[in-house]
């Protein structure tokens, strides 16, 4: 396991200093659940829908139920990677819905949407990756629901310029593609990515002038400070102007094992740092993801631009 001295300079008081076991969770990773978030994931099973917040057995899904927020997992269930530190189902994706985008608005409406976040698991198996379907999604809700902005969190399409433009060319107010973990983690955790294309995908849509450029990364996988000031500095110079930090939490026994649970103090150093090195929005924290306060985030950043 690569846990060595991971993050654990300038005072960090992660899993070693505060005594906490891989098998026990600290107090501050502990959230309540919202009476109305059974009534949200209702609504998802009647639609045939997949939410993120379900699928990846996301912490923050009490909280984001309960204030009607979702972030909608398109093009089916099934993903066609096995990256280590997921929950999302792996194997054989089923055939494309034509429904889906219908679904989907029907579902925003109910939910009272005023910004939707749309992710998907990675489709290698599709010619365009899934791009198609993304673009088609914000279609439908730019033509039903005049008003609404968009966030999509994409996979890296394989570096597929072609795919990656036809979601550029829907619009979406917000571009996520989240890098996840330092370079030397990629082999062990993400085995079908690339750290350097992931970069690409970043830099190409900077350049089209998109507003807010957006990543996210997960701490307490094993890597180390030098490293992570490293993937902050990359992603600045890519032209990321928003970064999201959270706490790694193990899946189950079968996926990657937390090599530290890092505390909120340090999570506050993290987004200090992160500030000085040039992003203009910065959410750190343990239970912090990728589309957590996206709403909120994404106002405070349309101010700047």
């Amino acid at each position: 396991m690569l846990n060595g001295d991971s993050l654990t300079k300038k005072g960090s008081s992660g899993l070693a200093a505060e005594g906490f076991s891989q098998a026990e969770r600290p107090p501050w990773l502990t959230q309540r659940v919202s009476a109305e978030t059974a009534a949200v994931w209702e609504r998802m099973d009647d639609l045939h829908l997949n939410t993120v917040c379900m699928s990846a057995s996301c912490p923050n899904i009490g909280e984001c139920y309960g204030a009607h927020r979702a972030t909608f997992l398109i093009l089916g269930g099934v993903c066609t990677r096995n990256c280590r530190f997921c929950a999302v189902p792996k194997g054989r994706p089923e055939k494309l819905d034509p429904e889906e985008p219908g679904r989907l608005v029907e579902a925003i409406r109910k939910l009272r949407l005023r910004h939707v976040v749309i992710t998907s698991v990675t489709r290698d198996d599709l010619d365009d990756g899934g791009a198609g379907q993304f673009a088609l999604c914000i279609a439908k809700i730019r033509a039903e629901c005049p008003g609404l902005t968009t966030e999509v969190l994409v996979p890296d399409f394989l570096g597929d310029a072609d795919a990656l433009d036809i979601v550029l060319g829907a619009a979406p107010e917000v571009f996520n593609h989240n890098v996840e973990t330092v370079p030397r983690l990629y082999p062990h955790v993400r085995p079908q990515a690339d750290y350097g294309r992931s970069l690409a995908v970043l830099k190409r849509v900077a350049q089209r002038g998109v507003c807010q450029v957006k990543t996210g990364l997960m701490l307490g996988l094993g890597e180390q400070e030098q490293e992570v000031m490293e993937v902050l500095d990359d992603l600045v110079n890519a032209g990321v102007t928003s970064l999201t930090l959270g706490q790694y939490l193990r899946p189950t026994p079968e996926h990657w094992p937390v090599a530290e649970y890092i505390t909120p103090e340090r999570f506050r150093w993290f987004k200090d740092i992160a500030h000085g090195k040039g992003f203009s929005q910065v959410a750190a924290g343990p239970l912090v993801r990728s589309s957590y306060h996206a709403e909120e985030s994404y106002h405070s950043e349309r101010e700047r631009c």
